[in-house]
């Protein structure tokens, strides 16, 4: 019994030596230094982190109804429509619409712009004709005055009677040359005016010609970009759906983005809790809540410097995130939901020794 009694500290000197070992293992795993020697150790709550957004892409071109300019425009129908989820090339149809009213209307305000053309032609006619008489009486006037001039330089010579019969010719022909000059300005003003009111209205004929051209130019609308066709749901019938050839619209709805498959993203939102623990350039994995099986490699592109309020509360603050998506897939389309993993930014805190 002596024996084993003496034996005991032993033991228990062997049970400290491997418990300070493992204590030693455990502390160096959990445990870095920092670039001053002291002991650095994760913070607590250090957890992957997972968000949820939307698949959207990074460039892409929205197409609306033309807004036509004039009056009498016509309606709005779609007679061609790109298949969504197509592939489009630059230049490429997309949408048209039905032209026969604005071709119409282009067609009216063309003869409108050459019926005022015309006018304006004989006007211009009519003025000359009328200046060309009002010159030829003015030149009569000129010369009564001047016959006048010459009977007066012989009043010394013939009776008083005819002396006087001289001077009232002349003043009368100086009255009636001033008056013909006063009145051939008057005429001219009034034909500049009558021509500036068919200039104007010429003018105006051709703005609503060209405007009517325009309008039937915008009947078809073509792919700006190399692109995938997204039709955008719209109001229509007490339900949310998608515009089909043969309907009509108005102008200005949108009816379809083609977007830039070639770069993709996703736009999630940060709570507030978990803000600290992002930063930009964090890697990120995908996945799509359509297709579980595709996963993608990303990282944290922006991060909104402001959080916005919620619905429910303005005490709780969510930021904008923004991944991008290294790589392309056709399972990549806009609006659909993906799950973002975040590994959470590895901050040490700093343990004094």
């Amino acid at each position: 019994m002596s024996g084993r009694i003496s034996a005991l500290p032993r033991v228990l000197r062997t049970i400290s030596t491997i418990a300070a070992a493992a204590s030693t293992v455990v502390l160096g795993a959990s445990t870095s230094t920092g670039r001053d020697g002291s002991a650095r150790v994760p913070l607590a709550g250090a957890r992957p982190l997972r968000l949820h957004g939307t698949v959207e892409p990074v460039r892409s071109h929205p197409v609306t109804a033309p807004r036509l300019t004039g009056t009498n425009v016509g309606q709005l129908v779609i007679v061609r429509l790109a298949r969504p989820g197509s592939l489009v090339r630059r230049g490429e149809l997309l949408v048209e619409f039905d032209r026969q009213a604005q071709s119409k209307a282009a067609r009216d305000r063309r003869a409108e712009y050459e019926d005022v053309v015309a006018q304006i032609d004989k006007k211009r006619a009519e003025q000359l004709t009328a200046r060309a008489h009002d010159e030829a009486e003015l030149q009569q006037a000129e010369n009564a005055v001047k016959r006048a001039e010459l009977d007066m330089l012989g009043n010394e010579l013939v009776a008083k009677i005819v002396a006087e019969k001289n001077a009232l010719a002349l003043e009368e022909a100086r009255a009636k040359l001033a008056q013909l000059r006063k009145t051939f300005d008057l005429k001219r003003r009034s034909e500049a005016a009558d021509l500036r009111i068919l200039e104007i209205q010429r003018d105006r004929a051709q703005n609503a010609w060209r405007h009517a051209d325009e309008n039937a130019d915008r009947m078809r609308i073509v792919s700006p970009i190399d692109g995938l066709v997204v039709l955008k749901p719209t109001w229509k019938n007490g339900t949310m759906g998608e515009v089909q050839e043969g309907e009509e619209v108005r102008s200005g709805l949108p009816l379809l983005d083609v977007v830039d498959a070639s770069a993709m993203r996703v736009r999630a939102r940060v709570n507030q809790a978990d803000i600290e623990r992002v930063r930009v350039g964090l890697p990120a994995r995908i996945t799509l809540d359509s297709y579980p099986s595709r996963s993608f490699e990303g990282r944290l592109e922006q991060l909104s410097p402001v959080g916005a309020t919620s619905t429910l509360s303005n005490r709780v603050r969510t930021f904008v995130a923004l991944f991008s998506i290294d790589g392309t897939d056709p399972h990549l389309v806009p609006d659909l939901a993906a799950a973002v993993d975040v590994a959470p930014e590895d901050r040490m805190a700093a343990r004094r020794p």
